[in-house]
């Protein structure tokens, strides 16, 4: 058993729970340490495995790293791939309006702002739903400054219906908002597809972006190629969704064949998205004719 990776995998669905770690210790008859020590990757009896996989509502298997992982909640998806990206070389996005690991500290603020809004207007816990938008948000800070740190190569495929979209709508524009963070989602969507368009034209060293034509296509999904391995992770939650949102399942898998299939569909629409300077073009055109 790789026990590293039963550590990470057992905190990404400790996290998708909502149990706290003193409450799984305390049902498991272990202590909170011993709890986070197998979050770490300390030897793990398989009887343990098996006791906490029914305690998280989850296949033992699962949890051994054997087959597709499922989350229902972003913060079990989000843990899950912040923690491939630790070792990631390169990170392929296919769609989306835009590649959080690239997006400025405004955004982040924007949506810190947004999701404490949405806490606070919460008609259930308020606390656990705060802590939900910290988790969410934490797991996402984490993931950019691991970004920055490493510089892994990112490949992003975007569409013009979805920046158009993104644009129209602002930063959680599918959330209910006061006017003033309405506003402020609409500034902030602009100034960061603004900044995709700049990126695209000074075309920096590990960063490639290309834009095609359309509308969002069903199925968006992200390939993590690590020394080790590469895994396909396809997610229907946007990184501005809202942090408790249950609206689908993201599941993630190195399986050769479903790794294999997406990069093929991957490479052939790279071939044909517009690139650099065209492709900021193409972006500023778009953004002309979106009033401010």
């Amino acid at each position: 058993m790789h026990f590293n990776e039963i550590g990470q995998q057992l905190r990404a669905y400790r996290m998708e729970s909502g149990l706290k770690a003193e409450e799984i210790a305390a049902r498991l008859g272990v202590s909170r340490a011993a709890l986070y020590r197998y979050e770490k990757g300390e030897v793990i009896k398989l009887d343990t495995v098996k006791r906490l996989a029914e305690l998280l509502k989850i296949s033992p298997l699962t949890l051994l790293g054997i087959g597709v992982e499922y989350y229902s909640r972003p913060i079990g998806y989000l843990e899950r791939i912040r923690q491939i990206e630790e070792t990631a070389d390169q990170i392929l996005q296919f769609f989306g309006p835009i590649c959080y690991l690239t997006t400025s500290d405004e955004y982040d603020s924007v949506l810190a702002q947004i999701f404490e809004e949405q806490a606070d207007q919460t008609g259930g816990d308020r606390t656990l739903a705060r802590t939900a938008a910290e988790q969410v948000m934490s797991a996402l800070t984490a993931r950019k400054r691991m970004f920055l740190a490493r510089r892994p190569s990112v490949i992003a495929i975007f569409t013009s219906g979805a920046i158009q979209k993104f644009v129209e709508d602002g930063v959680a524009g599918t959330l209910p908002l006061s006017d003033r963070l309405r506003a402020l989602g609409r500034d902030a969507a602009r100034h960061e597809i603004e900044r995709m368009a700049d990126l695209m034209e000074s075309e920096p060293i590990g960063l490639q972006f290309g834009l095609v034509s359309g509308a969002e296509p069903n199925g968006p999904f992200m390939l993590l190629r690590t020394p080790e391995r590469a895994s396909l992770a396809i997610n229907p939650f946007a990184t501005d969704a809202a942090p408790n949102a249950q609206t689908g399942v993201a599941m993630i898998t190195s399986a050769e064949d479903a790794v294999m299939t997406h990069q093929r569909i991957a490479e052939a629409t790279w071939r044909d998205a517009v690139k650099g300077p065209a492709a900021a073009k193409q972006i500023h055109a778009l953004l002309a004719a979106i009033p401010a």
